[in-house]
């Protein structure tokens, strides 16, 4: 294509009937509803099991660092949890002003957390699917872009070796799990973009979007810039010379302003103070053995990602939408023609890149244990998850533009199963977590009820059994001889202190 030309279309791909939609072989009206009908159900699944996540959030109560934010907004606001995070904690301003945000609606913000943020991530995940499909002159039939978007939600917040601290525990939700969807949501208005205002928008938004993730978190800061230095390098390849300068600076800001929130970080007294804390100051991330051993770590969180199955879905997702796309027809696009090889391989490179390189951001902090912290895992999880569906949809692309129409629709059927059978395995370890959150609420209301009436009659000290839920910390651990957050509990209380009882009330 020459430099200046007004559109690219999408070239005709060798299925597709050069007239109108009708109902031969190009698929008309009735395949379709057909389709759509089908679509929709199956996307009941994966939404019904989102539906009964968020339904199980109100049995969601405070704990590990959730006890010490609670008197904090409290007694000084939002504001004064901000300046805790800059000057004392951690430096991570935008991640305060989250927590402070939940934080404001004590045990209620807990309880509908889940339900915002996994109402939130079908929603981008959904607009992501819609934008991306009409930028690539593509059109699926209705319910296709749900089902992905369901699909990708359940299994992102579902799949994961702990979804409790993945989805229900709003404190490290915050930093690896809505983190990375708020950096995808910034892609959104670049997508929209129309005419100069709508630029200019997308520019805005992908800087200031830039500053927050640096400020909220460290791992999905590392991913926004492999991802963005990925878009530099290979963009010219990906779009016309006419999208190029655009792409290349939207790019170039997005990772300006993930570099400015992450020098507001770094600098910050809080960030100093951790570093020092966990012995960071000292230990170099990029030492021999700390490379090395980083690597064994991720090496072994490969591992476990890789033999997940349920992530199989959405590889299913994509290949159903592969299967069923057809070219827009009418719609100029900006991209140039698909080489499926070399664009997977970019994906598969900088998921890796970015997953290795967060493992050695975060070793500092937990040494061998950073291989079983499966909650930092959500700030690259969320990318792989979009690389299994991108797979997919490159291999039903080329399925059915090579295959047989009867053996294109097998294919179609075999992967809706695939994705249902996904779908339908994470229910079971939901509902035992479930009913492992209704046992804890309980408890929890219980003793919540008995510090209240005691700290109301003038009690100073109280006992406190520790309520443990999915290997979260509360005070006390190892029969009572490790007390955090035990002062933190007594604040919220409004007690002098907490002592460790094994007697539930």
């Amino acid at each position: 294509m020459a430099v200046g030309a007004s559109r690219m279309t999408t070239p005709q791909e060798p299925d597709e009937p050069s007239g109108p939609p009708g109902r031969g072989k190009g698929g008309g009206p009735w395949f379709s509803s057909r389709v759509t009908v089908c679509a929709v159900l199956l996307a009941a699944l994966p939404l019904g099991l989102l539906a009964v996540a968020a339904w199980l959030g109100r049995h969601v109560r405070p704990s590990a660092d959730e006890w010490c934010f609670l008197p904090v907004v409290r007694d000084h606001g939002v504001a004064g949890l901000v300046g805790k995070f800059y000057v004392t904690d951690n430096g991570r301003v935008g991640n305060a002003l989250l927590v402070g945000l939940y934080a404001e609606f004590p045990v209620a913000g807990h309880q509908w957390y889940a339900l915002v943020s996994g109402l939130l991530t079908l929603l981008v995940v959904w607009t992501l699917t819609v934008l991306l499909l009409r930028r690539a002159g593509q059109r699926a039939p209705r319910g296709i872009p749900l089902l992905v978007a369901a699909t990708v939600t359940a299994v992102f917040l579902l799949a994961t070796p702990n979804t409790y601290k993945t989805l229900y525990w709003p404190a490290g939700s915050v930093s690896h799990t809505l983190a990375p969807v708020l950096a995808c949501a910034a892609v959104v208005p670049a997508l929209c973009a129309r005419g100069r205002r709508g630029r200019t928008a997308a520019l805005v938004t992908v800087v200031l979007a830039g500053v927050l993730i640096g400020t909220l978190s460290e791992e999905t800061s590392i991913v926004g810039l492999v991802v963005l230095s990925g878009l530099l390098l290979t963009g010219r390849r990906l779009v016309t010379e006419r999208a190029w300068p655009a792409l290349r600076t939207w790019a170039l800001l997005g990772a300006a302003g993930i570099a400015v929130g992450t020098a507001v970080l770094m600098t910050s007294p809080g960030s100093r103070r951790r570093r020092t804390r966990f012995g960071a100051e000292t230990t170099s991330m990029i030492s021999p053995e700390s490379l090395a051993a980083s690597a064994r770590g991720f090496a072994r969180i490969v591992e476990t990602v890789l033999t997940t199955w349920p992530y199989a879905g959405a590889v299913a997702a994509g290949l159903l939408l592969g299967l069923l796309a057809r070219p827009g027809g009418t719609g100029s696009v900006l991209r140039r023609p698909c080489r499926p090889l070399p664009l997977a391989a970019c994906g598969v490179l900088a998921v890796l890149v970015a997953g290795y390189l967060c493992t050695v951001v975060t070793y500092p902090v937990f040494g061998a244990r950073v291989s079983s912290a499966a909650r930092t895992w959500n700030d690259y999880l969320l990318l792989y998850v979009l690389l299994l569906v991108a797979v997919g949809a490159l291999l039903g692309r080329a399925l059915r533009t090579r295959m047989p129409r009867p053996w294109a629709a097998l294919a179609a059927a075999v992967a809706a199963t695939v994705l249902a059978v996904s779908v339908v395995g994470l229910a079971r370890p939901l509902h035992q977590l479930g009913q492992d959150m209704r046992v804890r609420a309980g408890q929890w209301d219980r003793q919540d009820a008995r510090l209240r009436a005691g700290a109301a009659s003038g009690a100073k000290v109280l006992p406190y059994t520790p309520l443990p839920v999915a290997g979260m910390l509360e005070p006390f651990r190892d029969r009572g001889r490790i007390g955090w957050p035990a002062r933190c509990v007594a604040d919220y209380y409004r007690l002098d202190a907490v002592t460790y009882s094994t007697r539930l009330p």
